[in-house]
């Protein structure tokens, strides 16, 4: 009696080893997408498609019906777990998703690396910004709940937003996906959550690199990173040295998590799974924890011009003190006033459900503020307008002369 299984999975084989997707199966055998994926999961070919299968493998009809091929097994990298051309098929569907508008964007996938040509009129004396980023735990979470989409945006959102702070402009991105299998659906989703992420940003996905790494990682685990590459006129680098006592400390409101803290999230559901349960602001505790963090470059596009903005940082890991002090020079002080930062709820229930101290939440969490913006005092009400149509944008400290490049006032508000 003939097995469908068996042979539906030794037909799912050897399309593989002969690096065709079940579109490029279908349209060579002259025959629907459809009738490809029935016989995978079962359904016995016509005998006229037997011949045609066996053609297209280099099999025998016996070997097909069998459900394996007759000579001795020989070890392959396939059999190890890397199937070099179903990757190499999978990677040109995706060719598509880099498509980009950017006439300095000189090749596409093929190529051993992406060309790029460097050409700014409007820019003076530029200045190359490089940049690498992960989005740390929080791909876990969302390879686990379903957002493996989303956590792309988290992943370019977070390296743009590095990049703009220092008033770069975004040029290009190259992608990394590391996995234990390459799974197409899954991988379809990632390179097309991270292109999309590029546009919105107004860059490009030029490129990278898809590994199957099967003795490294397990099956149905990604590990996602990307680099970048921004430009900007020497004399407009943003990197602290014009800030100046007197100057105003703006916060640019976050909308959640974004992508810091995440290991100690996973902690607290761990300990306490019936946080599961809580809503947020009408959504569900994975909902809000899971929001793609914000992207800042449009609203960051509309003040650079300004003479009064001095710096920026970007909150990420270790919080305001923890990021602001990186663009505060010797002798200055950023006075920072905690009952000014609006909270948002997702913190205060992190805060109340894991019996987290204020110091533990500033040093992990954002807890609200996803940039803070230092400018002179003349100019902090144009900057508010122009960064209020993107999102929450308010005064929250000083610039001073002092010896402690942060410091806190005040205490936090959680009602």
């Amino acid at each position: 009696m003939l097995d469908g299984r068996k042979i539906g999975a030794f037909i799912a084989d050897k399309r593989r080893e002969t690096g065709l997707t079940q579109a490029e199966m279908a349209e060579r055998l002259s025959v629907s997408y459809q009738a490809v994926s029935k016989w995978e999961n079962g359904a016995v070919p016509a005998v006229e498609m037997l011949l045609a299968l066996s053609r297209l493998f280099r099999i025998t009809v016996d070997e097909l019906l069998a459900g394996r091929e007759t000579e001795a097994e020989t070890l392959s990298y396939r059999s190890s777990g890397v199937d070099v051309a179903y990757t190499d098929a999978l990677k040109r569907e995706m060719a598509g998703l880099l498509r980009t508008e950017d006439a300095r964007v000189l090749n596409g996938l093929g190529p051993f690396a992406s060309l790029y040509e460097l050409s700014f009129p409007d820019i003076p004396d530029p200045v190359l910004v490089l940049k690498a980023e992960e989005p740390g735990s929080k791909q876990k979470l969302a390879m686990e709940y379903g957002y493996a989409e989303s956590v792309c945006h988290d992943m370019i959102n977070h390296l743009v937003n590095d990049m703009a702070v220092m008033g770069a402009r975004p040029l290009a991105v190259l992608d990394t996906i590391v996995c234990g299998s390459a799974e197409k659906e899954t991988i379809r989703a990632l390179v097309r959550g991270i292109a999309d992420a590029c546009r919105e940003n107004e860059c490009s996905l030029v490129g990278g690199e898809t590994s199957v790494q099967p003795q490294v990682v397990e099956k149905g685990v990604y590990v996602l990173t990307a680099s970048a590459a921004g430009i900007v006129s020497k004399s407009a680098v943003l990197d602290g040295s014009r800030v100046r006592a007197g100057d105003v400390v703006l916060a640019a409101a976050s909308n959640g998590l974004h992508t810091n803290g995440y290991s100690l999230v996973r902690l607290l559901m761990e300990k306490t799974p019936s946080i599961l349960t809580e809503r947020i602001d009408g959504e569900g505790f994975i909902e809000a924890i899971m929001r793609p963090h914000l992207p800042y470059y449009k609203a960051i596009k509309t003040i650079l011009p300004l003479r009064g903005l001095h710096a920026m940082a970007h909150v990420t890991g270790g919080g305001v003190a923890g990021n602001l002090c990186r663009v505060i020079p010797a002798g200055l002080s950023a006075v920072i006033d905690l009952s000014h930062l609006r909270t948002l709820p997702i913190f205060r229930l992190l805060r109340a459900a894991g019996r987290i101290r204020d110091e533990e939440m500033l040093a992990t969490f954002n807890c609200g503020v996803g940039l803070c913006i230092v400018v002179s005092s003349e100019d902090r009400n144009e900057v508010i307008r122009r960064v209020s149509p993107f999102c929450d944008c308010y005064e929250l400290g000083e610039i001073t002369e002092g010896d402690t490049k942060v410091v806190f006032k005040n205490e936090l508000i959680w009602d």
